[in-house]
C-alpha cells in the first residue's frame, strides 16, 4: 500500500481541505457550546480539532517541501504512513466532530437555555429590564431598550436613572399607552430590581370610554331623580289639597252637628270635641314644608292653644332635613295632642340625640302613665306607618314618664 506522501497532489489537496473543514466544525461546535455554558463540550470540540488542525499544517509542510530534510521530523515520518490510516483518522475525526455538532443543535432545539429565554424575551411585546442596586442592567430585551431610547433619547446603561425617568406608571408614546411596574426581587440572594412595560393602549382607551359612560349616565340618573322628585312634589300637593278639601267638607259638617248637639248629651259633646280636635290637627299640619320657623312656631301654637308648655332640650339636628324633618313635626304635634287628651300634661319635653347613623327624637310628657301595653292608634298609627315608609321607627318608653321615641 502506497504510502501518503506518494498520493497526488490534488489527493493531498483533497485530504488539506477535509482537514480545514473539520476544524472550522469543531470550532463552530465549540462557540454553539460556550454560548450554552456548556464548556465540557466546548473544550470536547477543541480537543477534536487539534489533530486536525496538525495534520492540515502537516499536509501543507508537505506540500511546500516535499519528503525532504526539509519537511519536519514529524511530518516526514506521518506522512510515510500507509495512506488509508489518514483516512482512517479523518473518518473517525469526522465522526465525532458531525456527533458533537449534532448534539449541541439538538440540546439548542429541545432544551431551554439562556439564550432561548432571551430569544423568547426580544419577541413577547412588553419591555422587561433587571438591574442591580448600583444601576448596573443584567437583562433588557429589544422592547425595553427601544421605549428607553424612546423617553430618553439615550441607551438603556443605568437602570436606576431609567426608573427615575419613568416615575408616571402611565406614559404615552406616539399612539401607544404604556404601564410601568417595577417591583424588587431576589435571586440568589442577591437584590434586584425588575420593571416590566406593557403595552395598554386597547385598556386605557376602554376606561376613557367607560370614564365618559359613566358621567353621562350619572348625568342623566341625577335628571331623572329631579324630574321624579318633581312629579312625587306634584302629586305630594295634590293630596294635601284634596285632604284640606275633605277637612273643610268635614268642618262644614262638624258645624252643623255642633248647632244640632244636644247640650246635655255629654258623651256626644266629647265625640264632637274629639273630631274637632282631629280636624284642627290636620288644618295645622302644613305639608308644604315651609321655614323651620313656621313648622317650629306651628307646634308651639298647637301647645299654647292646649294649654300645655312646650320646652325644647337643644336645637334641631341641621342634617334633619325635607321628609325626615316633615315627619318629625308631625310627630310633635301628635305628641303634644297626645300629652293633653290622654294624659293630662302640663309639660312637654323635646331633645335630641344624634348619633353616626341615626337621629333619636324624644317627646317625654308629665302626665299620667298609661295602663297595660301601649297600642299606636289613630294619629299615631298614621305616623308610626309614615315613619316605616322613610326609613324609620316609632316606639315609646314608659319608665318615669312617658316617653314617644322616633329614630330617624
Amino acid at each position: 500500500m502506497i504510502s501518503f506522501d506518494m498520493l497526488s497532489a490534488l489527493a493531498r489537496s483533497f485530504f488539506a481541505l477535509w482537514a480545514l473543514l473539520l476544524c472550522l466544525t469543531n470550532i463552530g461546535s465549540a462557540v454553539l457550546a460556550a454560548v450554552k455554558k456548556r464548556f465540557r463540550y466546548a473544550i470536547f470540540a477543541l480537543v477534536l480539532m487539534t489533530p486536525a488542525y496538525y495534520m492540515w499544517q502537516m499536509i501543507f509542510d508537505l506540500s511546500l517541501f516535499g519528503a525532504t530534510d526539509k519537511a519536519a521530523g514529524v511530518t516526514q515520518t506521518l506522512c510515510a504512513l500507509p495512506w488509508a490510516y489518514w483516512l482512517t483518522v479523518f473518518v473517525l475525526l469526522t465522526g465525532a466532530a458531525a456527533l458533537l455538532l449534532g448534539y449541541n443543535i439538538h440540546y439548542d432545539r429541545n432544551f431551554i437555555t439562556s439564550g432561548t429565554i432571551k430569544l423568547y424575551l426580544d419577541k413577547i411585546p412588553c419591555g422587561i429590564c433587571c438591574w442591580r442596586e448600583n444601576g448596573r442592567v443584567m437583562f433588557s430585551n429589544i422592547c425595553m431598550n427601544e421605549l428607553c431610547t424612546e423617553i430618553t433619547g439615550s441607551l438603556l446603561l443605568n437602570g436606576n436613572q431609567f426608573c427615575d425617568s419613568v416615575k408616571d406608571e402611565i406614559i404615552t408614546l406616539g399612539d401607544k399607552v404604556w404601564r410601568f411596574a417595577r417591583r424588587e426581587i431576589s435571586v440568589d440572594g442577591e437584590r434586584l430590581f425588575e420593571m416590566i412595560a406593557s403595552d395598554i393602549t386597547t385598556e386605557y382607551a376602554k376606561t376613557v370610554a367607560l370614564e365618559k359612560d359613566k358621567a353621562e349616565l350619572s348625568r342623566l340618573n341625577n335628571e331623572l331623580w329631579s324630574y321624579y322628585m318633581s312629579i312625587d312634589e306634584s302629586v305630594h300637593r295634590q293630596e294635601i289639597l284634596q285632604a284640606k278639601i275633605n277637612i273643610h267638607d268635614e268642618m262644614n259638617r262638624l258645624m252643623l252637628s255642633t248647632v244640632a248637639a244636644d247640650k246635655d248629651d255629654t258623651e256626644a259633646l266629647d265625640k264632637i270635641f274629639s273630631l274637632w280636635e282631629q280636624n284642627a290637627l290636620l288644618l295645622c299640619m302644613e305639608a308644604d314644608s315651609k321655614a323651620g320657623e313656621n313648622e317650629t312656631d306651628s307646634v308651639k301654637g298647637l301647645a299654647d292653644a292646649l294649654g300645655v308648655s312646650l320646652v325644647w332640650n337643644g336645637e334641631i339636628p341641621p342634617s334633619l332635613t325635607g321628609e325626615r324633618r316633615e315627619l318629625f313635626f308631625f310627630t310633635a304635634q301628635e305628641a303634644v295632642i297626645n300629652a293633653v287628651k290622654h294624659a293630662q300634661a302640663e309639660t312637654v319635653e323635646i331633645s335630641f340625640e344624634q348619633g353616626e347613623n341615626v337621629i333619636v327624637c324624644r317627646f317625654v310628657n308629665d302626665g299620667k302613665m298609661p295602663e297595660g301595653e301601649v297600642h299606636f292608634e289613630g294619629g299615631l298609627a298614621n305616623i308610626a306607618y309614615l315613619a316605616e315608609k322613610r326609613g324609620a321607627s316609632l316606639s315609646v318608653e314608659t319608665n318615669d314618664k312617658f316617653t314617644l321615641i322616633l329614630r330617624v
